[in-house]
């Protein structure tokens, strides 16, 4: 069976290697295709069983010119740019790479937020981290890395995610928080940590960062879909305090780097992710889920019904 590595954002050598390797001792032919257009991942799908993306879009075309796929694999956390209903109803399983990546996001999160508290290192006087309080919206893989950075900084640490055991956060030494509305009034710096679904797009609200406490950050390292936009730029223009971090620019970004230059931070591309052990993390992860999907049906981390 054939096995296609399809990436906009290429996977570093290494872990190209490492894939084709995974995947050739397993009897699988390897096809790649490295920044290639939309057009090309659609033309080079055709007789592929298992397809390994990272950003690039799977789309009903792409699901259309696949008559044997049977699996994908997202090379990370998020998964919308994957049509799931299209894959359901071509009978493909969907599948992500959860908390291989997680390390290099929240690094980067806490890099991003220590760039923005020392001013950029502009000379003048920032700020510290130790015993400011952190809120993280959502304690999966990432959130958990990023606490347990941020305990190293000497933060107070508190944690939303319905998902999670008090217990859990606790055994951690994180202080569980049972409403969003006490996440954000109750710390200096929320990170998000949430995907962009249909409950969550647009669910960080006007509302939820002007009641965040005086002097505060919000970091985005999750989908740019769950921030409402027209709030955010309504709660950054009453609130002269306030301040945003992004590794994924809003659409606003310009106008808000514009009005607003000491107050923002944002990467030029997604950043989160791009790290040589990330890279060979992510890949060989979904190299043996392919392997495993297509020798007994392995499907652990299935993300379609």
């Amino acid at each position: 069976m054939k096995v296609l590595i399809a990436t906009e954002k290429p996977f570093a050598p290494v872990a190209v290697d490492g894939i084709r390797q995974v995947l050739e001792q397993a009897g699988h032919k390897v096809a790649l295709l490295e920044k290639g257009s939309h057009d090309d991942l659609v033309a080079a799908v055709h007789d592929v069983t298992g397809l390994i993306v990272r950003s690039d879009k799977v789309t009903k075309d792409v699901f259309d010119a696949a008559p044997l796929l049977k699996v994908v694999v997202r090379a990370g956390a998020g998964y919308d740019n994957i049509d799931l209903d299209e894959a359901t109803a071509h009978g493909v399983c969907v599948m992500n790479t959860p908390g291989q990546n997680a390390n290099a996001v929240a690094e980067l999160v806490m890099g991003m937020l220590v760039t923005l508290v020392r001013n950029r290192y502009d000379g003048t006087s920032g700020t510290e981290l130790l015993g400011k309080t952190l809120g993280i919206h959502a304690y999966g893989a990432v959130g958990r890395n990023v606490a347990r950075i941020a305990k190293g900084f000497g933060m107070k640490v508190s944690a939303l995610d319905p998902f999670v055991a008090d217990e859990v956060m606790e055994a951690d030494g994180i202080q569980p928080v049972h409403s969003v509305e006490q996440l954000y009034a109750d710390n200096q710096i929320v990170s998000l940590h949430i995907p962009a679904n249909d409950q969550t797009r647009r669910s960080v609200t006007e509302r939820l960062l002007t009641s965040m406490p005086k002097g505060a950050i919000l970091v985005n390292a999750a989908r740019k879909e769950v921030i409402d936009e027209p709030g955010l730029q309504a709660a950054m223009a009453a609130r002269s305090d306030l301040r945003y971090i992004a590794d994924v620019k809003p659409d606003i970004a310009d106008e808000l780097q514009q009005l607003y230059p000491a107050r923002v931070l944002f990467t030029p591309k997604k950043m989160g992710a791009q790290t040589a052990e990330a890279n060979i993390n992510a890949g060989l992860a979904a190299a043996r889920q392919i392997v495993d999907h297509l020798a007994t049906g392995w499907n652990r981390f299935q993300v379609n019904k």
